[in-house]
């Protein structure tokens, strides 16, 4: 009879978890390189962690998918072709949100970000 509860008590959990809403929340991050030439050192900060890439081609496209923890801005940094360093503050950004955020990094060191996110919190 132990046994019994046991083996019910060891499938029971995993159901309860899902049906509590265990949820992973994930943004999926694209950055466009449309500067007009190759780009180095490519850093994405965001709250509580950074991705990157040594170099992004002209026209060339990251994908990497993150998890916010915490709240803060998008900043990103970047060499340009002319060896200038480009620093930029995004949007902000929260815990929990979801969705997607699409980076594109344009001449003369401008951006533009198009995010399709959750509120988050």
């Amino acid at each position: 009879m132990r046994f019994r509860s046991w083996i019910l008590g060891a499938i029971a959990l995993p159901m309860v978890g899902f049906a509590t809403g265990c949820h992973s929340y994930h943004v999926e991050m694209a950055v466009e390189n449309r500067t007009g030439g190759a780009i180095q050192l490519l850093e994405v900060d965001y709250p509580s962690a950074s991705f990157g890439s040594d170099r992004l081609t002209a026209d060339g496209v990251f994908h990497y998918r993150i998890q916010l923890r915490g709240e803060g801005p998008l900043k990103v940094q970047y060499t340009a072709a002319d060896g200038k360093q480009v620093q930029i503050t995004g949007p902000n950004l929260v815990e929990r949100q979801e969705g997607s955020l699409q980076i594109l990094l344009l001449p003369g060191g401008k951006a533009e970000f198009h995010p399709d996110l959750t509120p988050g919190r």
